[in-house]
């Protein structure tokens, strides 16, 4: 196969960097190949295990110049912009490749914890695409730029389209460019999140700050012309045209202006899945960090829950569906930041199970004190495979079991996994 350029970054080159050949080792978390130098380890980034390659090298950095003998797994990106908008780490890998190296990631961090599980085959979960992204807006000389960072850079890279995105967030990056002019006179870096919703498009603005009648008046007629079925303004609604909703097992529900959503439907659903497939014979359940409810409702199906979150929007949200679905078992909410005052001892016995699907951060405090119940089975729902080994660990110690792990992908082409772990105690008999 004749050598192959690739489309590098276009940072420019660190000043006493050294142009080297390499032979890359192996892939890191991030989608970087690792090659093993004399002094360390240098991280090339779109490099694959077995390349051999031309790098711009700075300490531990490598810069990708030629790819002199390229892997047997590199494939071609789907889209023009890879390797210079961030957002995508992992476009060139192959399918097999690509699946053992976020599996991987998973293994590693248990292993690293010290944990033994058995780890499940990656689930691919991307579906349609993403139902929800959030653009970046800035303004450059004259022009409004609308996009996503370049990797590891504050470059903002324009974006009129991008092949992640589920068809529903087809005019997506062309609304976000019209309403960023619309909010572009104060020249404040925006985020500008927008969402796919059974209604249609649910738009959350963010950077701007409090908006006077003056503007609020021009985006809701903005909104208006571009048939949005919800604009908000750091959560705040502007105008509700229509309830973005969103099913969630048997519910149709409203999540709050900016509130938490699983990135894709079918993501979404293969977690819920894997919850269901674990959830024990019981009659009361604990759902925390529970959000807008994807699995309270369904958890419902076969029993009482209190759901707990700290976003009171949220559980709002929550028992609004709840209200008006018919069918369910009962669904109480509370509203505590698990953080700061995790449930403790006396309050977990008397659920049969807990369900968790805390933030990146993990659940640090409530796994000490899940440890410390006779909850029997916890299953834990987790965005981050390093915080959710440091928990594992916590409930092996506390004498739980890890019945096994299953990655869940998605979040296709970026380096994020997420994974659905079940705990089991021994039980008599």
């Amino acid at each position: 196969m004749p050598a192959a350029r690739t489309n590098p970054p276009q940072d420019s080159a660190p000043k006493l960097a050294m142009n080297e050949t390499l032979i890359v080792d192996r892939l890191g978390q991030r989608g970087d190949g690792i090659v093993q130098g004399a002094s360390g380890q240098i991280f090339v980034p779109y490099a694959l295990p077995g390349e051999t390659v031309r790098a711009v090298v700075d300490g531990e950095r490598g810069q990708l110049v030629e790819i002199i003998a390229p892997s047997e797994s590199r494939i071609a990106a789907i889209c023009p912009l890879f390797t210079r908008c961030g957002g995508c780490a992992a476009q060139h890998m192959a399918p097999g490749l690509y699946r053992e190296w976020k599996r991987h990631q998973v293994v590693t961090a248990l292993s690293r914890a010290g944990i033994e599980a058995p780890v499940a085959d990656l689930v691919d979960a991307h579906g349609e695409g993403r139902r929800r992204v959030t653009f970046h807006a800035r303004r450059q000389g004259e022009a409004m730029i609308v996009g996503f960072m370049a990797a590891r850079s504050h470059e903002l890279i324009a974006v009129e389209t991008c092949p992640v995105l589920a068809p529903g967030l087809d005019r997506a990056p062309a609304v976000a460019l019209m309403l960023a002019n619309r909010m572009g006179g104060a020249n404040k870096p925006l985020d500008i999140q927008v969402t796919a919703s059974e209604a249609g498009l649910d738009v959350d603005m963010r950077g701007h700050g409090p908006i006077g009648d003056k503007l609020r008046l021009a985006l809701t007629q903005l909104a208006e012309r571009l048939d949005l079925a919800r604009l908000s303004n750091h959560g705040e609604i502007v105008v509700e045209r229509r309830a973005p909703l969103q099913r969630m097992g048997k519910a149709l529900v409203a999540p709050a202006a900016g509130g938490f959503l699983q990135a894709t439907a079918a993501g979404e659903e293969a977690l819920a899945g894997l919850v269901m497939a674990a959830l024990p014979k019981g009659k009361r359940a604990a759902d925390l960090f529970a959000g807008c409810g994807p699995f309270s409702f369904r958890i419902a199906e076969r029993m009482q829950v209190l759901a707990i979150e700290s976003d009171k929007a949220a559980m709002l949200a929550l028992a609004k569906g709840f209200g008006a679905t018919p069918g369910l078992k009962p669904i109480a909410t509370e509203t505590r930041d698990l953080f700061r005052r995790p449930l403790l001892e006396h309050e977990l016995n008397g659920f049969d199970v807990v369900v968790l699907d805390p933030p990146r951060a993990g659940a640090e405090a409530q796994a000490k004190r899940l440890a410390a119940s006779k909850v029997r089975d916890v299953i834990y729902v987790s965005c981050d495979a390093g915080s959710f080994a440091r928990d594992a660990a916590t409930l092996v110690a506390g004498g739980y079991a890890l019945e096994g792990v299953t990655p869940v992908d998605q979040f296709r082409y970026s380096a994020h996994v997420e994974l659905v772990g079940v705990f089991r105690r021994g039980r008599k008999g």
